[in-house]
């Protein structure tokens, strides 16, 4: 069954390498890191929540948002098959509902504050920011060509963006839902600027993200997506 349905698009991905200690206690039972090349990756994405219907129904007020969220890679094994999904450390929207919602009913870890958007073409450039606030506002800002490409087999993007599960950690249980959305094209990137403290948003575990850059920079086009209705693992 489809809780939600909407599109995601203009996916702003900030890609960091960490150690995969670090991130352990944040795995749900059942799963376990998914590396690429050998690497551990977590990953500060923006994007557009855009046309979002609940259960079929389009919410008033509660359509069109921004979304940021902090997340890293896992995977489990199941009947053989390696399902691969995301465990998000925050979620910031700008609405209450929006994480009233999700935190009741998908015990994710979503969080409220003031958010703004710019999204600007200019002919062959294209302009993506996005901005939340809690004491000082933080942004990431990336400039890209403004021509779609295909996404590339057993690249660092694919990799990233083809992880379709997304499983939560809560208390002793683990909780998992389907996300269903076809490959996404992607912009090259020209430029980014990132104005975070991740250490006030996230906490002390990834202050480190503070002092290193980024391996990678990337932005999705993004498409219409559907989240199916959780289950919980045995």
């Amino acid at each position: 069954m489809n809780f939600l349905k909407a599109e995601w698009r203009k996916l702003a991905i900030i890609n960091y390498e960490i150690n995969p200690e670090v991130l352990l206690g944040y795995l749900p039972e059942s799963t376990e890191l998914d590396f690429y090349k050998g690497k551990c990756y977590v990953s500060l994405v923006g994007f557009m929540f855009l046309n979002t219907k609940l259960l079929g129904l389009p919410i008033p007020f509660h359509r069109n948002f921004e979304e940021v969220n902090l997340r890293f890679y896992v995977k489990k094994k199941e009947h053989g098959i390696w399902k691969r999904g995301v465990v998000f450390i925050k979620e910031i929207v700008p609405k209450p509902a929006l994480s009233f919602v999700a935190n009741s009913i998908y015990k994710e870890n979503y969080h409220t504050l003031p958010m703004k958007n710019n999204i600007y073409e200019d002919g062959n450039e294209l302009l993506i920011k996005y901005s939340w606030k809690d004491k000082n506002w933080h942004s990431i800002q990336i400039t890209a060509d403004n021509i779609a490409q295909p996404m590339e087999p057993d690249s660092e993007f694919e990799f990233i963006t083809e992880h379709y599960y997304g499983f939560t950690k809560k208390d002793d249980k683990t909780s998992e839902y389907e996300v269903c959305h076809p490959k996404w094209d992607f912009y090259q990137v020209k430029d980014h600027e990132l104005e975070i403290d991740f250490s006030t948003i996230y906490g002390q575990d990834f202050e480190y993200l503070n002092h290193h850059k980024p391996v990678s920079v990337m932005l999705a086009e993004g498409s219409d997506i559907k989240v199916k209705t959780k289950r919980y693992l045995g």
